[in-house]
């Protein structure tokens, strides 16, 4: 069982590649921080498998050792070089659309504001629409609500915005899937407390994780109004004290972007994580 499982979001939370700036060395900062005894590491995004791969070989990342993919509707375990789908977790989710998935749905689903994604982006348990421009986006979420009340379904709708293409992003789940739920499977698998497990984002598709029991940090580059949400919802379900909104550790030469941020809220949390950290060991420069 680990002392401290780290989850985190991949596109512009772990990954540099939103609008702002990416500290220099802030991934290796991140790469040292996992790899502090007792930590395990878990992928959580939007992407499919082969694409959280892709990212991990272009964005020289660590090995995770869990990957929640599609926006929480797969889970993947490393074992030795490979990753394998926890069986347990598609079956769990599964209960939500009896003798229906994906493909079936985006049949009987046809929101005028929205269009379907390409296939590689949909998964068996997962639809996913983008709507451009973005600001139409709630108006077309709307749609496929209104639709969706007819069906014999348990489902929910996820939606973020991708700032740098001006995309709204949909995406059409089980009701028991998505990436706080995921995490929750994880960390009961585990049998970890909340206070053991650490998450970094900074979408509209993090903000369920973002308020919930579980520490958490929101990257400097999140949006306004996500950093509104993120705060609102916290406070709401009384969880405000777990969320931090990283602002740059200039001691360290971290601004608070990305990666950088990420090793921020986690030496807030874990403070015992600092003098490991940042101690000098042999090949530093």
């Amino acid at each position: 069982m680990p002392d401290i499982l780290l989850c985190t979001d991949l596109d512009r939370t772990l990954l540099p590649n939103g609008l702002q700036a990416e500290s220099p060395h802030a991934r290796r900062w991140f790469a040292r921080a996992v790899s502090y005894p007792g930590l395990q590491l878990a992928y959580v995004s939007g992407r499919d498998l082969t694409l959280v791969l892709k990212a991990i070989a272009d964005y020289q990342l660590p090995q995770p050792d869990y990957m929640v993919t599609d926006v929480g509707s797969r889970i993947y375990q490393r074992i030795g070089n490979d990753y394998q789908p926890l069986s347990g977790w598609q079956q769990h989710i599964a209960e939500d659309w009896p003798g229906i998935d994906s493909r079936d749905l985006a049949q009987l689903l046809t929101p005028s504001l929205l269009q379907l994604q390409s296939a590689q982006q949909q998964q068996q348990y997962k639809l996913s629409y983008q709507c451009v421009p973005a600001v139409d986006m709630a108006a077309g979420m709307a749609q496929l609500e209104q639709q969706l009340q007819a069906l014999p379904i348990r489902w929910q709708l996820i939606g973020s915005v991708d700032e740098t293409q001006d995309i709204g992003l949909v995406d059409l789940l089980p009701a028991s899937a998505g990436k706080r739920q995921a995490i929750d499977f994880l960390v009961q698998s585990l049998s970890l407390a909340p206070s053991q497990v650490f998450f970094s984002g900074d979408s509209g598709n993090d903000l369920d994780v973002l308020m919930s029991p579980y520490r958490a940090v929101l990257v400097k580059n999140a949006t306004a109004e996500v950093v509104t949400k993120a705060l609102q919802g916290s406070k709401a379900q009384g969880n405000q004290h777990h969320l931090y909104l990283a602002q740059g550790l200039p001691e360290l030469g971290l601004n608070g972007n990305y990666s950088a941020g990420i090793v921020e809220g986690l030496l807030h949390f874990f403070p015992e994580l600092k003098s490991w950290l940042t101690a000098k060991r042999q090949g530093d420069e």
